[in-house]
């Protein structure tokens, strides 16, 4: 749960790295966004589980997870500044990121299973339902890519928060999954959000006129 502070992070960030300007209702709404959904992400059966018997550090691990967070913001803001920054389209960025994707997932591959692959072959497995899933995660790094060129990583992290409520809506169908007190606390605070963030938007400053328009003027 305290991995969700990346919806925090990710705002400082691009106020910081963007000059992007928040009102104080929006902060606010951000605040309410994470308390949502960590909510949601806190289930009963989870909270009751039997602790390990494993030597654990609380801080050490706070740590690692706020450094997380700081990260995963940071490049969010950054491949946005860099999307919106340059003449690049938003195919190109991808081809480029990909390219990078692809030679660390191989090196990775022959590190951990690199025989494997050799001796049965690199699609070995594959059935449609394979398939299906890397389509469609394709096809959702696509979307993203677009989301952050014509909106911002902010409003990709309400999108994400929103993909979480339908996510265990859809498990209530297909897995049998019972909402609980949390889910619906969290998924309403979600929603709550979500409407004063998009509701109480900083207004445009006025765009002046050039020396030709006025000029022209009368």
């Amino acid at each position: 749960m305290t991995y969700q502070l990346k919806i925090l992070t990710t705002a400082v960030l691009s106020v910081i790295m963007l000059k992007k300007v928040l009102t104080r209702v929006q902060w606010a709404a951000l605040v309410v966004l994470f308390v949502g959904v960590s909510i949601v992400q806190m289930q009963p059966e989870n909270l009751h589980k039997k602790k390990l018997a494993v030597e654990q550090n609380p801080m050490v691990g706070l740590i690692a997870v706020v450094t997380a967070c700081v990260m995963s913001g940071f490049a969010g803001v950054y491949f946005e500044k860099i999307l919106k920054g340059t003449k690049q389209s938003v195919w190109l960025r991808n081809v480029q990121l990909g390219g990078i994707g692809a030679v660390v997932g191989y090196v990775t591959m022959e590190l951990s299973n690199g025989a494997d692959v050799r001796a049965k072959g690199f699609f070995y497995g594959y059935d449609k339902w394979v398939w299906f899933v890397i389509l469609l995660q394709s096809g959702g790094g696509l979307i993203v890519a677009v989301v952050v060129k014509y909106a911002d990583n902010i409003l990709k992290g309400f999108a994400t928060s929103a993909a979480i409520i339908i996510s265990c809506i859809g498990s209530v169908f297909f897995f049998h999954f019972s909402l609980s007190k949390e889910f619906l606390v969290g998924a309403s605070l979600v929603i709550l959000s979500t409407y004063l963030y998009s509701k109480y938007v900083p207004p445009k400053p006025p765009v002046l006129p050039t020396d030709s328009e006025k000029q022209g003027q009368p």
